[in-house]
């Protein structure tokens, strides 16, 4: 989190924007002076100044629905920070998921952190990690474990158990990560294939 903020631009404030570290949503923009900058890395709650209330204000502190950080970045002209957040609830002042009136329920851009994991064990194996056990055993072993797993999931599917589904639909997913990385193929690749499919 070195960052060089260029507080001299705005009169001590920059641009805060917060996003959500899961879902990739922007939830709200607020304004961060030094203090503010300096409280968020201590609490790990995202707090800003408020201009309003002439003061440094944590998010969350009056309605609980506090964001905690997970990482910060400066732009390129150092006058604005991204920040990144696990939301503890409703952000907006009116009840709404994010200030921007959007519902904030994906999870899907945790595919994206899943992925750097696999790669991670990949590169940097260790005896206790089942995901680089898979990459030692080689592609057959990893190819073969998609396969039981897609067997399993249909067997599910015929079934009223959602829990047991839905526990199968995450090692499938979860192996077919794998077996991408595997073969050295990113997920964005895939989905180059469809987004040429719906164009046609």
């Amino acid at each position: 989190m070195n960052m060089n903020i260029d507080f001299n631009k705005m009169n001590g404030l920059v641009p805060a924007i917060v996003q959500d570290a899961l879902s990739g949503k922007i939830l709200m923009q607020g304004y961060m002076n030094e203090e503010a900058l300096v409280k968020t890395k201590e609490t790990g709650m995202v707090t800003f100044f408020s201009r309003s209330k002439n003061r440094l204000w944590t998010k969350g502190e009056t309605s609980g629905n506090f964001m905690e950080l997970v990482s910060m970045s400066v732009d390129c002209d150092g006058d604005s920070i991204l920040v990144k957040a696990n939301p503890r609830g409703p952000v907006c002042h009116t009840g709404a998921d994010t200030c921007f009136a959007e519902e904030n329920s994906s999870k899907t851009a945790f595919i994206d952190h899943l992925r750097a994991i696999i790669k991670d064990r990949k590169k940097n194996p260790t005896d206790k990690s089942y995901t680089a056990s898979l990459f030692a055993k080689g592609i057959n072993k990893i190819a073969q474990k998609v396969g039981e797993e897609a067997v399993e999931i249909v067997i599910e599917a015929k079934d009223d158990n959602k829990d047991l589904f839905l526990g199968e639909a995450a090692d499938l997913l979860f192996h077919y990560l794998i077996l991408l990385e595997a073969k050295g193929y990113e997920l964005d690749e895939v989905m180059e294939v469809l987004i040429e499919r719906h164009r046609k």
